[in-house]
């Protein structure tokens, strides 16, 4: 029986950029509707980043067996051979030859203030590629995506009895309350953080308790107070796990989430899989960038049962 989880979501470049000074020093209240202004960056470091890959590439530490299915832009090459040296398959990625690959471009101050600029690039062209396409799956997992995109996957995984997790983080918005609930209607599992979830129960109308029957199980997280999952009418409240040290929280979520599709897919219970996913975020969050923290099957192994009492 397959393991193969399939991740449909963003490949992106991160750019990172580090302004030595503090924006309002430089940005007028007064004078913000003729904003013409530019900041000396020092430092600049570029990431591998995107929902997909960072979804992947912890799969993949774990020992499972991940399937990236998206769209890369003409500049995607080092991208590519990256996930060659990784072992993640780069069979379902779609190269758009006209189109550069998704890029963040971040400008951070030194009180952490941040002016984000986004590329979809090639992110907008998700919809050409086919869930039929990618074989035997055992679970999907649709996270941030093109719009058109996301609504196209999860209407062929429902059509083809493939489970998967909804995951919409930052794309929520672009979605009106009547396409979530057809999202949540077809998805096995949705997964949000406490803000995510205040806003789908405030678009589509429906209560937590709604939502929580209508799936296999519902999963919120909250940051440093753990995380819950609310599967086959019970609240599972899962802990958060203590991170060495706190230096950046992006891919956290990603990280969470690559522990709910390793427990799906080996027969977990949700609070082992909770448990799991939730150390895997604490790792991450002790690392710069989404793909940079390391680890072995046996030494993730070790941490749980030294942090919970027992082995998974």
């Amino acid at each position: 029986m397959t393991k193969t989880s399939l991740i449909c979501g963003s490949l992106a470049f991160d750019k990172i950029m580090q302004y030595h000074g503090r924006f309002g020093e430089t940005l007028l209240a007064d004078q913000l509707h003729r904003v013409n202004v530019s900041f000396l960056v020092p430092t600049l470091r570029t990431e591998y980043g995107g929902c997909a890959a960072n979804i992947a590439y912890n799969l993949k530490l774990l020992g499972g067996d991940p399937l990236i299915m998206a769209t890369i832009g003409q500049d995607g090459g080092e991208y590519l051979q990256r996930f060659d040296k990784l072992g993640i398959s780069t069979r379902a990625i779609r190269t758009i030859g006209h189109a550069y690959t998704a890029q963040c471009f971040v400008t951070a101050d030194l009180d952490n203030n941040q002016i984000n600029a986004f590329h979809p690039g090639a992110m907008q062209f998700a919809h050409e590629n086919n869930v039929a396409d990618c074989g035997p799956l055992a679970v999907a997992i649709i996270a941030p995506d093109g719009r058109e995109g996301m609504l196209k996957h999860a209407r062929d995984c429902a059509a083809l009895g493939v489970p998967f997790m909804f995951d919409p983080g930052q794309q929520l918005p672009m979605f009106s309350g009547e396409e979530l609930i057809t999202f949540i209607d077809q998805a096995t599992y949705l997964a949000a953080n406490d803000y995510e979830f205040e806003m789908v129960m405030d678009r589509t109308g429906l209560t937590l308790g709604d939502i929580a029957k209508r799936l296999d199980a519902l999963i919120i997280t909250r940051g440093d107070k753990g995380s819950e999952i609310h599967a086959g009418g019970e609240r599972h409240d899962i802990p958060a796990v203590p991170a060495e040290k706190v230096v950046d929280p992006t891919g956290c979520g990603d990280a969470y989430r690559a522990g709910l599709l390793y427990g799906i897919t080996n027969g977990f219970d949700w609070p082992t899989t909770g448990r799991l996913a939730s150390l895997l975020g604490s790792i991450k969050i002790a690392h710069q960038g989404g793909q940079n923290h390391s680890f072995t099957a046996e030494e993730i192994a070790t941490t749980f049962e030294r942090a919970f009492g027992y082995r998974f």
